[in-house]
């Protein structure tokens, strides 16, 4: 975690885009419109994840340093909390400057809505909502699969992961094909979520934000989001910030309206750089505790 704090993702030949590439070479060949022809491709591409991980752990058993270089390899590969919180800081300086256009241009970093009809509130919102669920999908729950499952649970879980961001949406589609692997990414995640929103009621103070609030949020409206994950993060987000999250969602493949997730003000440019601190806080909690848990685990499979 401290090397993607240093140094950030790879700026060419990242690993992940490579996974993307592959699994979209894949697509072509088992694509067609049913749940089967899906869940092979997610079985595929994700088992092969898998297996690839554990024989880089495999290798990592030589010894000591090779175990130590080859698990921090793949934890920097996998965490994406300094791009995110990157992406994020810019976001909301633009904001803040009134640079609608250039917020525009850099929304898709972070999301896949639709940005051009968005104005600066909605931008405000959209950034808010993508820094919460991504501190979850893209720094807390690696950690926690890489601590219960090391470089296999890594690898694996940034496979669910991509393969949902890719193909796990409802557009025509992949409303079929795409159904396991968004699947495979909900049952990924239901820890992770709700540990990150935990730890953002626990955190919320340190940044000026609400504790109760946070708690309140998350139990009252996390549930009436659509997405079984999701909803428990920005819910927690929405309190803690003691703003109000959802409505209206412009997607290239159509819109969605989400519930009312807190009962704040409307997010603007300020909101989104709490956020980031708020999710910088809770990345670096959850990898103490993960770092906890990777020993408590080890200890038990030496037993």
């Amino acid at each position: 975690m401290a090397a993607d704090g240093v140094f950030g993702d790879p700026r060419r030949g990242h690993p992940v885009a490579a996974f993307g590439t592959v699994a979209a070479r894949v697509e072509r060949l088992l694509y067609r419109d049913d749940h089967a022809s899906g869940i092979a491709h997610a079985a595929l591409v994700g088992g092969g994840a898998v297996l690839l991980g554990a024989g880089v752990e495999r290798l990592g058993r030589r010894g000591p340093v090779t175990q130590v270089a080859t698990t921090a390899l793949a934890t920097w590969m996998v965490l994406g909390g300094a791009s995110l919180a990157g992406e994020g800081t810019a976001i909301g300086a633009e904001l803040d400057a009134g640079d609608i256009a250039a917020a525009r241009r850099r929304l898709p970093n972070l999301c896949g809505r639709e940005p051009a009809r968005l104005d600066q509130l909605g931008l405000s919102r959209a950034a808010v909502e993508s820094v919460a669920e991504n501190t979850s999908d893209a720094v807390v729950a690696p950690l926690v699969w890489g601590a219960v499952a090391g470089v296999p649970g890594l690898l694996g879980y940034r496979a669910v992961n991509t393969l949902d961001a890719m193909i796990g949406h409802r557009s025509p589609r992949y409303r079929r094909f795409g159904w396991a692997a968004a699947r495979l990414d909900d049952l990924a995640n239901l820890v992770p979520a709700r540990l990150t929103a935990l730890l953002t009621t626990v955190c919320a103070p340190v940044v000026g934000g609400s504790a109760s609030g946070a708690w309140r949020a998350w139990r009252r409206d996390a549930s009436a989001h659509p997405s079984p994950n999701a909803g428990q993060v920005e819910a927690a987000f929405a309190g803690a910030l003691e703003i109000r999250l959802g409505g209206r969602i412009r997607y290239p493949h159509g819109v969605e309206d989400r519930p009312v997730l807190g009962d704040g003000r409307t997010p603007d440019a300020g909101h989104v750089t709490r956020a980031v601190e708020l999710s910088r806080l809770v990345g670096a909690v959850s990898c103490v505790l993960a770092a906890a848990l990777a020993v408590l685990v080890g200890r038990r499979s030496r037993r």
